[in-house]
């Protein structure tokens, strides 16, 4: 299997490009098709290797959850005329990513064992241990950097300095919410907990829409909902379906995306590893085996469904 790892299409009536951490967006005046590509990041680099089969497995899990939130919540999908491939039409996004935290883990762990009680403006109770249920879901927004890290940043803050009208705050603020309770709903059918995800929202013609992906692994943290209170209770290591594997293994060899750390050696067999461990969570999301595909002329069906669906 080959990863694709970037695309370089022209298309005749191409407007503009934009390469992303993992996606190469293609601009068609009000219009777009985005390409989910193999790339992965974590600690917000991009690994030097691509993972075969991640990107379609994150595009159709992200098409499915978008069209069981649409009721919610509009969103920006026009089509996904390829595995890898979805079209929409474009919006201007707000400068913040939507953080919601049902439990206490990942980054948010990290930030309360060194002693913070409160993150991005919310207090946290004393006593809380890793991974525990917190007392109601909340939000901890950050920055969208261009480049660099995304930022912790509160409430209040994103107010005061203007980033985002209180107006349209609140419909953010509801939207997530809502959006986070329907994403506990559909894990649950799947035999899992929603523990943490991101949303990010954008504007056209004055109408809120959901944009980029919703639900994925890469955006979520999910853990199995068999045996969490039993683990908890012995302090043992939750059972995830994340991409909270990568990181840890990332830490484990020394990298958190700081300046003077090395990325570790990507093997043959790590990447495979990798590209397994997804395959798994597809499985485990749709209920389905990810089919086979053909990975000759990959490319050229890419910018084949990109024209077939402008056209």
């Amino acid at each position: 299997m080959q990863a694709i790892k970037e695309t370089h299409f022209k298309f005749p009536n191409q407007t503009g490009f934009y390469k992303g951490k993992v996606r190469d967006v293609y601009y068609f005046g009000e219009k777009m098709a985005m390409v989910a590509t193999d790339r992965i990041s974590a600690f917000d680099v991009v690994l030097p290797k691509g993972i075969p089969d991640k990107g379609r497995i994150l595009n159709q899990i992200a098409g499915y959850n978008l069209n069981a939130t649409k009721d919610i919540v509009p969103n920006w999908v026009l089509s996904t005329p390829d595995p890898n491939v979805t079209t929409g039409f474009k919006c201007e996004p707000f400068a913040v990513e939507m953080v919601i935290r049902g439990y206490l883990a990942g980054h948010a762990w990290r930030e309360y064992k060194l002693g913070k009680r409160s993150i991005c403006g919310v207090a946290l109770p004393e006593g809380l241990r890793e991974n525990d249920r917190l007392p109601h879901p909340i939000i901890t927004p950050t920055t969208k950097a261009k480049v660099g890290h995304d930022e912790d940043i509160s409430r209040e803050e994103i107010l005061s300095r203007g980033i985002v009208e209180e107006e349209d705050y609140r419909i953010l603020e509801d939207y997530t919410y809502k959006l986070y309770q329907r994403g506990t709903e559909l894990a649950a059918l799947r035999g899992l907990i929603l523990v943490d995800t991101k949303y990010e929202f954008g504007k056209q013609q004055n109408k809120i829409y959901l944009i980029d992906e919703v639900h994925t692994p890469d955006s979520s943290r999910y853990f199995y909902k068999e045996g969490y209170e039993a683990r908890q209770k012995s302090g043992e290591a939750q059972k995830q379906l994340s991409k909270e594997f990568v990181r840890q293994w990332l830490i484990e060899n020394g990298f958190q995306g700081k300046e003077g750390q090395k990325i570790p050696e990507m093997t043959d067999q790590i990447v495979a590893n990798i590209s397994s461990r997804y395959q798994e969570l597809y499985q485990q999301m749709t209920g389905e085996k990810l089919p086979p595909i053909d990975y000759s002329g990959i490319e050229k069906r890419i910018e084949q469904s990109i024209v077939k669906s402008l056209n």
